[in-house]
């Protein structure tokens, strides 16, 4: 059994911002078909600039985001800064804030996931 808590950290603003996102979505696939293995997904930072455009059926990674959808969470605090917090709040997502309103990095590594971060 396998822990994976996989942070998508990047942006949307680049090339290599959309291949973080679809290496980080593929990585959360292959842990959520396992049914040994515990996967949280979270879109933290810029990261959170994703969920409006991940939530509309025409995005090209719409697909690959729904197989993942379930594990999916957000940063309450980011999705603000960023200016999303109405589409994660229309996504019906959860957002974590456990520390200082952000996602409790911390609580992952104590319950012995491992990290990975795009």
């Amino acid at each position: 059994m396998a822990k994976a808590a996989i942070v998508i950290l990047a942006g949307n603003e680049s090339h290599s911002d959309y291949g973080r996102l679809a290496n980080a979505l593929e990585a959360a696939k292959e842990f959520a078909e396992n049914d040994d293995d515990e996967l949280e997904l979270i879109f933290d930072g810029a990261g959170t600039q994703w969920i409006p455009e991940l939530e509309d059926e025409e995005s090209d990674y719409h697909e690959l985001y729904q197989a993942v959808r379930d594990e999916a969470a957000v940063c309450d605090f980011c999705s603000g800064a960023f200016g999303v917090e109405d589409a994660v709040a229309d996504s019906g997502l959860v957002t974590l804030d456990e520390y200082d309103g952000h996602p409790s990095i911390r609580s992952l590594v104590d319950d012995d996931y491992e990290i990975i971060t795009f």
